[in-house]
């Protein structure tokens, strides 16, 4: 609908920066919460027509704390990336019309994020992630969705704040 677009788009031009400084702008960008009132208007909408993989979510604060953020960046957007490859091939698959705009909206949302991550000014190379702990397969848009949210509210907001200092040349 309408509304998801007004979400979107001026999200697409949140700079990095903001992104990191502004928990505001974090709080604004995570459309999960649209996305399960959406499900309620779409009967059917939670059994997804094939399963996908979902990333380990999980944060062990100890292991966390150790990890450099280039590991930490390479841990989000490897989650992200997972994410973003199962829910754009169980877009395609969908016959459900209302399923396949929430679909969509998570993609965007997800796509937002992605760029946002990888442009973030971190120091050291793109590296590959080192999971935490094994992917888990669903076909439900809901557990897909709460993971999700779990993700956006862990590690991307952890790491959002080990850049925090970033912030001070900022003003």
């Amino acid at each position: 609908g309408i509304y998801a677009i007004l979400i979107v788009v001026p999200n697409a031009k949140t700079r990095p920066i903001d992104f990191v400084c502004n928990a505001h702008a974090r709080r604004n960008m995570n459309n999960v919460k649209d996305l399960e009132v959406s499900m309620v208007d779409c009967s059917g909408s939670d059994q997804l027509p094939s399963s996908l993989q979902i990333p380990c979510v999980r944060i062990l604060k100890a292991s966390w704390d150790h990890k450099s953020v280039s590991q930490k960046r390479a841990e989000v957007r490897g989650a992200l990336g997972l994410l973003l490859d199962g829910v754009g091939r169980v877009r395609k698959e969908t016959k459900l019309s209302c399923q396949s705009s929430l679909l969509e909206r998570l993609e965007h949302g997800i796509t937002n994020y992605l760029h946002i991550v990888t442009k973030l000014d971190i120091k050291g190379d793109l590296t590959d992630p080192i999971p935490g702990c094994p992917s888990q397969q669903s076909r439900s848009l809901t557990q897909v969705l709460q993971l999700y949210g779990r993700l956006l509210r862990g590690k991307l907001e952890w790491l959002s704040l080990d850049l925090r200092d970033s912030c001070l040349d900022q003003r």
